[in-house]
Parts: structure tokens; C-alpha cells; sequence
């Protein structure tokens, strides 16, 4: 598991909304916002695991506290602003993390489809949306939304992730063009394979066995951590990518750089003679 060393008070005064912030990505981005000086609140509908999260952050003399719920309601959605601002006062930044994880294809229903959307773009746009007067009340603020590796490719059986993950690069576009007049800046980042536990689960707990193997599916050799997405997803939302606005960013490790022959393992051929 790796690590990142904070830079000190970057985000003191700062107050983040992280959705999903009880595990994996979401969890490494509350600890790193916690750990540069920002109060988080952690957005999720595993309200024992985002307690447990809030607990261990508060007893390390961070700020944080949770709201859980589900993200498909709207009433929800409409509250989690303003119960932010009555418990830290103002509103920064957002990292629209949460998303469903339906990965179905031609056997996908009407259900799955609805649901997959509901709880991914639809909730991401529906937030930011609400979150943006807020954050303009205090200078304005930024929001990060999390695709996908596979929102840019074919994957077997996965009509319903790889669409919904793709949609979110254009409502990226769209809401940076829409929220700029608040003050806000909109980008996306598009995480490879990452230790989160979706990938655990697959593996069978065995990240030993499985990280070469997969790995050869990245230019580096290897899936990531959850911290090395919290860092750029840090980076986007500070005064350094001020500058950087509708733009997604790959954390991939050079999965999408990578051609068919594979980054060097049993697949390399030298093609000499």
C-alpha cells in the first residue's frame, strides 16, 4: 500500500463533500483532504462503515462528520448541501465518487439500466448542481466527477458500467461550461485497476498473485492504490489547476497508452528478423 506525504495546510478552511467516502478511492480522498487541512463530509449509504470512517478521523483530531443515504433520491441529494453548511458553514469542493457498480450487457433490464444512471451521471449532475450556488457564496470551488478506464473501451458484459462511466465525460463538459458562471470548475479523472474492493473481491484477497497479472494490462506493471487517485484528484480541485477546467485525467498507470502486444511480458516479441 502506498502512501503520499500532505502538503501541510493546503485545504486549511476548506470544507469537501466526498460521496462514497467510506471505501476505497473515496476513503483515500477524505483521509488526504483530512490530512492537508480541510473538513470532509463523507456522503454514503453504508452508514456503519462511513460511522466507522467519521470515528477514526475525528479521534486523529480531524474534521469530519457523515450523511448517509441513497443517492438515487433527490430529496436526499437537495439536503446534503445545506446540512453541510449548518455543521461547517460553506461548501469548497465536491468529489462525485459514488457510483453504481451494475455491470451487465444484453441481459441488462430496464432496472439495471435505470439504476446504473441514477446512481452515477443522474446524481452526479443533480449535486453539483445544488452544491454550486453554495460554493460560490464563499469565492467559488471545484468539483471533481470519477469515470473510467472504461468509459473508453469495449469490456465483455459491461453495457451498462462502460456507458454510464462514458456519459460522465460529457456531463464533465457540460457542467464546467454551465458552472463556471458560479465561480466552479468541473473536471473528471479515469482511474485503471485499483486495489478498491471491488478488485480485492476478484482477486480473492490474493494481491500477490494478482497484481502481475493484471498488471500487464498497464504500462507500469501493476494496479494502483487508492491514494495515487487521491492525489490528482487533490491537485484538481487546489489553486495549482486553476487553469484546468472540463478536462478529464487518466490515473491508469498507462492502460489506455497501451497497444495489443501488452507492456513487455509474455506477449513482447522483438521483431528483429
Amino acid at each position: 500500500m502506498r502512501s503520499r506525504k500532505p502538503i501541510e495546510g493546503r485545504f486549511t478552511g476548506k470544507v469537501a463533500i466526498v460521496t462514497g467516502g467510506a471505501n476505497g478511492i473515496g476513503r483515500a480522498t477524505t483521509e488526504e483532504f483530512c490530512r492537508e487541512g480541510a473538513a470532509v463530509v463523507i456522503v454514503d449509504r453504508e452508514e456503519q462503515q462511513g460511522t466507522a470512517a467519521v470515528t477514526e478521523l475525528v479521534g486523529q483530531g480531524f474534521h469530519a462528520a457523515l450523511i448517509s443515504g441513497d443517492l438515487r433520491e433527490e430529496a436526499f441529494l437537495a439536503r446534503i448541501g445545506n446540512e453541510t453548511t449548518d455543521r461547517f458553514g460553506r461548501v469548497d469542493y465536491l468529489v462525485n465518487n459514488a457510483f453504481s457498480f451494475i455491470a451487465k450487457g444484453e441481459d441488462a433490464s430496464m432496472k439495471d439500466w435505470d439504476h446504473t444512471f441514477q446512481a452515477g451521471p443522474a446524481a452526479y449532475a443533480l449535486l453539483g448542481a445544488s452544491l454550486a450556488p453554495l460554493m460560490q457564496a464563499h469565492g467559488g470551488g471545484a468539483i471533481v466527477n470519477i469515470s473510467s478506464i472504461s468509459a473508453f473501451v469495449a469490456q465483455p458484459g459491461r453495457w451498462t458500467y462502460n456507458t454510464a462511466k462514458g456519459a460522465v465525460h460529457n456531463l464533465t463538459k457540460c457542467m464546467a461550461l454551465d458552472l463556471h458562471r458560479y465561480g466552479v470548475r468541473v473536471n473528471s479523472v479515469s482511474p485503471g485497476w485499483i486495489w478498491t474492493r471491488e478488485v480485492v473481491r476478484a482477486a480473492g484477497g490474493d494481491r500477490a498473485r494478482w497484481d502481475p497479472i493484471w498488471g500487464q494490462f498497464h504500462i507500469q506493471g501493476r494496479c494502483g492504490d487508492p491514494v495515487e487517485v487521491a492525489a490528482p484528484i487533490l491537485f484538481l480541485v487546489s489553486d495549482d489547476a486553476s487553469f484546468i477546467t472540463g478536462a478529464d485525467l487518466p490515473v491508469d498507470g498507462g492502460y489506455m497508452a497501451l497497444g495489443s502486444e501488452g507492456n513487455g511480458g509474455a506477449s513482447h516479441f522483438a521483431g528483429s528478423e
